[in-house]
């Protein structure tokens, strides 16, 4: 797999089948190396997965993340290896522990530990049998991982990390724990947007959510985020921390610091200046590889 330097992350769920299928090959046709898509109450990221790497021919499609409790490791290994010989290997696996509130409230698991349950899941998935034909190489797996174990367990038993809502000093952070040889595809929030007043109130709307949840509050705390950058929406310099915005030059030189801090691939959100989850074809064309 020859994963490039820059990738798209985005809300697929916000978009129909066709949709999805359309933009997804504007991506490849704009020349990035990967699509990353969640999942979370929407559609089972493995089969859609499946429909967009049917309908494109070289792009890399990445489960940004693939949540291990909605499959047991067996599904997921066999999963991987079946998108992987289908496509040609063209799917990287990306999983993840999710959060509590998705866990237990809406699937109705019991949540564990989160490195110690992801540990005993990578085993499993080593040890599954698969009687089909193989992919053409053995197929990579990466993980959601902010904090120090399991940036640890990524180096260890996986092929690399994904860290999501993260600033280029957690990315340094991370390629000093996950050592050289292993991804590391940070996500980071792009907004084409000069008015600094508009630019942090979408940037307040895009990362409300998140902020309430406890695996990404711990993270900004490690990060040096206080009671006072975390509450009322978020300080400036939270979201100016969180949120490349301005003209395409700033958010260049923001996906840069990440990649000069050690990434080795960066996966760009964008904001869309009108509210919603779609993606904004405008600054994705704009920061399209090969423009620089």
């Amino acid at each position: 797999m020859q994963l490039g330097k820059l990738g798209v992350w985005a809300a697929m769920d916000v978009l129909t089948a066709a949709e999805g299928a359309a933009f997804a090959q504007r991506v490849e046709g704009w020349g990035y190396a990967a699509l990353w898509l969640p999942e979370s109450r929407g559609r089972n990221v493995m089969a859609h997965s499946a429909w967009l790497l049917a309908n494109t021919a070289r792009l890399i499609v990445a489960p940004g993340i693939a949540n291990i409790y909605a499959r047991d490791p067996m599904a997921m290994a066999n999963g991987q290896r079946g998108l992987n010989e289908q496509s040609a290997g063209r799917f990287l696996l990306g999983l993840g522990v999710s959060h509590r509130p998705s866990v237990e409230g809406l699937r109705g698991h019991a949540y564990g530990k989160p490195v110690a349950t992801m540990r005993s899941y990578l085993q499993a998935m080593e040890a599954a049998p698969y009687a089909a034909p193989p992919p053409p190489e053995p197929p990579l797996t990466i993980l959601a991982a902010l904090g120090p174990r399991m940036l640890a367990l990524s180096a260890e038993l996986a092929d690399g990390a994904h860290p999501y809502n993260v600033t280029p000093e957690h990315t340094a952070e991370a390629r000093r724990i996950l050592g050289p040889g292993k991804l590391l595809c940070p996500e980071i929030w792009v907004l084409l947007e000069t008015d600094a007043a508009k630019a942090r109130a979408l940037g307040r709307q895009a990362l409300g959510h998140y902020m309430q949840l406890e695996n990404y509050a711990n993270n900004w705390r490690r990060l040096g985020f206080g009671d006072t950058d975390l509450g009322g929406g978020g300080s400036d310099r939270f979201i100016d921390a969180n949120v490349a915005w301005g003209d395409e030059g700033a958010i260049r030189r923001r996906i840069q610091q990440h990649w000069d801090a050690g990434a080795d691939h960066v996966c760009i959100q964008s904001i869309n200046p009108d509210g919603s989850r779609r993606p904004d074809d405008r600054v994705l064309a704009l920061l399209a590889p090969g423009r620089s």
